[in-house]
């Protein structure tokens, strides 16, 4: 933290297609040694294609994808007496989304076979379900955070 106040978030430009800041950070999160074009390309594809096959829009679609796989806690180590205990804490909604961002890219580049774009619609199709890994990667950090609630009075 800064000695000289707060320092101001800076404002995220919406993607060009869906007017969303949290698909822009997606995008930017896709992108490998600067190619953001080919990034916009591959998230647009698999969004359309997650689109036709749920019958949505790929807005909704996203979000909702975004918003299955978000955390709620978490947990973070802290040293008490020479002890490291696992404390349970809330996430913030901006941590959340990039946990969520960073978990389904994460999952879809694990999968074998298939180009990215296949790949990462078929990641955000089980996101939307509530199923596959990434939404699986949610559920044991909330088993996690319920395992260590005794140490939530450690919180500070």
């Amino acid at each position: 933290m800064p000695r000289r106040g707060l320092v101001q978030r800076r404002h995220r430009e919406p993607d060009s297609r869906l007017n969303s800041p949290v698909a822009s950070r997606f995008i930017n999160c896709l992108m490998e040694r600067g190619k953001k074009s080919l990034a916009e390309k591959i998230f647009y594809r698999a969004l359309d294609q997650v689109a036709q096959k749920v019958s949505k829009e790929p807005v909704e679609v996203f979000q909702r994808a975004i918003k299955n796989c978000t955390p709620l806690l978490e947990v973070k180590p802290r040293r008490v007496g020479g002890a490291t205990y696992q404390v349970p804490i809330e996430v913030k909604i901006d941590r959340g989304v990039a946990l969520a961002t960073r978990w389904i890219i994460a999952s879809a580049r694990k999968r074998a076979g298939k180009p990215m774009i296949d790949r990462l619609a078929a990641e955000l199709s089980e996101a939307y379900n509530n199923t596959g890994p990434s939404v699986k990667k949610r559920e044991d950090t909330h088993k996690m955070a319920e395992a260590n609630k005794a140490f939530a009075h450690y919180r500070w």
